[in-house]
């Protein structure tokens, strides 16, 4: 078969700007298909979506990385092969992949052999994937193929930091930080479709718009100094936070959430939080809980929460697959507002 392969990461301090940075280290090339296991099943893949974690691993920020590499934790296709005799049922079926590997026997929290499709697993930027028959679920028949492909990961992870996690009921006011990405953008859809009263933030006035027809309330620009201020003078306090950016912004959160609020953190992607005050956490009874992807049971939960509301994903570009390094590099603009979907 013929796969995007990543065979290092990008030299330091070069920034995955522009397309041609990416042909020292991602080529299409053909690979060998390996022997399909016991218990897997190979799917023809029909398309496939991108995460940050791709761009972490290609920049080579992200834990335990093994090159070479095939990208990609999303992925939907048609199963054309299976490697036990008991799971031939599957073979014609077009199908979703979880994308959470191993999790194991906890609904607390994952196993220490825990992993995610794409890396070291091979991935879904190719033309086929293999996966464990167990992770594999029928293609909801109100998605085009192109919507399915953005659900698994972000929409498992904003699934769990909502639900799960963060015990959000109808009727309950929401922040969602950094408005935009592919998780963030799925926690207000989420959100919304539960009746929950959500606000956001982010840089752009563009993003707080496209939030807006999304359902959100409203929104601030957290560039402005006074943002946390605004947003409490606009929305009131807040039942629930659920964040993935940290940083500098982080402590405002303990001002903006009511007491015995709760604040879930699944990301941060800018960094550790300073001078976090933890007599404001303690003495207002603020819940902060972390929250990584998510369990079977929480996947199969998600897509029967999107198959009653008929939550359709945001997917603001397609891209072909030969189109990998220019999706890379509109990643790293953080232009990009919701999912980023190629086609195969």
């Amino acid at each position: 078969m013929h796969a995007w392969v990543l065979r290092a990461s990008l030299p330091k301090n070069t920034p995955p700007s522009g397309e041609k940075v990416w042909e020292e280290v991602l080529k299409w090339e053909e690979v060998a298909l390996p022997p399909l296991a016991p218990g897997y099943a190979r799917i023809r893949v029909q398309a496939s979506a991108l995460n940050r974690r791709d761009l972490w691993i290609a920049l080579g920020l992200y834990p335990r990385i093994q090159y070479p590499a095939i990208l990609g934790s999303d992925g939907v296709g048609e199963v054309v092969a299976v490697g036990s005799a008991q799971d031939q049922r599957w073979v014609g079926q077009k199908v979703l992949i979880n994308p959470a590997l191993d999790w194991g026997p906890s609904e607390k929290a994952q196993s220490e052999t825990f992993h995610i499709l794409g890396m070291p697993t091979w991935g879904t930027f190719a033309e086929y994937v293999d996966a464990p028959v167990a992770n594999l679920h029928p293609l909801p028949a109100y998605l085009s193929v192109e919507e399915a492909a953005a659900v698994p990961l972000a929409g498992l992870t904003a699934y769990r930091a909502a639900f799960v996690q963060g015990k959000l009921e109808s009727g309950q006011k929401v922040l969602v930080p950094g408005i935009g990405g592919g998780v963030a953008t799925w926690v207000l859809q989420l959100a919304v479709a539960a009746g929950a009263e959500v606000w956001v933030t982010s840089s752009a006035p563009n993003k707080i718009e496209k939030a807006r027809r999304l359902g959100a309330a409203g929104g601030v620009l957290y560039t402005e100094p006074d943002w946390a201020e605004k947003l409490l003078a606009q929305a009131g306090p807040f039942d629930l936070v659920v964040d993935g950016v940290g940083g500098q912004a982080f402590p405002a959160y303990l001002n903006l959430v009511g007491p015995g609020g709760r604040i879930v953190v699944y990301g941060a992607t800018r960094g550790n939080p300073p001078n976090l005050d933890l007599r404001r956490l303690f003495w207002r009874q603020v819940h902060l809980v972390g929250s990584t992807m998510g369990s079977p049971t929480d996947f199969s939960a998600m897509l029967s929460f999107l198959q009653e509301k008929r939550v359709r994903p945001f997917v603001e570009t397609t891209l072909p697959l030969s189109a990998l390094p220019q999706a890379l590099s509109l990643l790293w603009s953080g232009q990009q507002m919701g999912k980023l979907v190629l086609r195969h």
